[in-house]
């Protein structure tokens, strides 16, 4: 980052934002890339750039769009969104069609389609290559546009064994993050054609979010994208692990781990308490309701560090 070269990216002059937005597009099979501070920001320009105001969004009901984006496609876009409940956290190709209407004035009309790969709040489930291409087939058919929230596209990737164009392949823009298994310190990636990046600079720009000097934070995502995508499956292990530990504790339903997040619906704990007492005990994990928690495996929790967070989550949890 100290060595970075860079220039004013307001004016698309920093060389390397212009490097890293060229390989993140290629990687994903698109046309451009814009870089921008958060995957917040690049979900909600994505939004807006592919509706209008008073259209319906479909996006699972767990989706990071519905649930962590503070209604960010209400207020900055004037879409709300329809909802579709799923076991996995992923919209298939039928869950498209069934929310197919027929086209009425009196009701708003289907303006995107939101996939979310992997999905965080289902336990970092993984939607295949061909599940991604049937839901986005689905909606082109509709004549619908498809944004893919990919902000761990990455882990999806490795835990399949497939590239990641191959996952997004067909969308109409895609977004993926850097400053999570990656390891960045900040950022994200909008990927789509070179028309709608030049749209999305302006919104970036309008949002706040165009920046000057900025090749210092692109820096530490080249050298993400560079050097830590094969070493996510160690987090994958590691959220194996954590996941079985778990599993075997009476009133905690929990998935298998597919990729670096764990969640767990607990039955009888209050889940901000046992985030309290776990705390206190050195092992930090997140609430996510009054009653889930979740665990995030990365790259400064190695396999000792994890194995004594699951021995602490099982004292913890049978200790009550």
């Amino acid at each position: 980052m100290a060595e970075a070269e860079v220039g004013d990216d307001v004016y698309g002059e920093d060389p390397t934002v212009a490097r890293l937005q060229e390989v993140v597009a290629a990687r994903l099979g698109f046309e451009a890339a814009l870089w921008v501070p958060t995957g917040v920001m690049a979900n909600e320009i994505a939004i807006r750039i592919l509706t209008r105001p008073g259209q319906e969004v479909l996006a699972e009901e767990r989706s990071h769009v519905v649930q962590f984006e503070l209604a960010g496609m209400a207020a900055l876009s004037g879409v709300m969104p329809r909802l579709v409940r799923t076991e996995d956290g992923h919209i298939t190709a039928d869950d498209v069609r069934a929310a197919r209407r027929p086209a009425s004035y009196m009701r708003s009309d289907l303006g995107l389609v939101v996939l979310e790969n992997t999905h965080n709040f289902a336990g970092g489930t993984v939607a295949d290559a061909g599940l991604m291409r049937g839901a986005i087939a689905a909606a082109h058919d509709a004549g619908v546009p498809v944004h893919v929230d990919g902000a761990r596209l990455w882990n999806a990737s490795v835990a399949l064994g497939a590239p990641l164009a191959s996952l997004v392949a067909g969308a109409d823009s895609a977004m993926v993050t850097l400053s999570k298994g990656l390891c960045a310190p900040a950022g994200s990636v909008l990927v789509s054609s070179r028309a709608r990046i030049e749209e999305a600079r302006r919104v970036r720009k309008q949002l706040g979010g165009g920046m000057r000097q900025v090749g210092i934070l692109a820096a530490a995502g080249l050298v993400g994208v560079e050097t830590m995508i094969d070493r996510l499956a160690e987090d994958h292990v590691h959220a194996a692990l954590l996941a079985g530990a778990l599993s075997g504790c009476a009133g905690v339903r929990v998935r298998p781990a597919r990729t670096n997040i764990v969640v767990a619906e607990l039955a009888e704990r209050s889940a901000p308490d046992l985030v309290a007492d776990l705390a206190g005990r050195g092992v930090l994990i997140s609430v996510m309701d009054a009653r889930t928690i979740r665990l995030v495996t990365h790259r400064d929790a190695d396999g000792e560090a994890c194995a004594r967070a699951a021995a602490v989550l099982l004292d913890v949890l049978r200790a009550r």
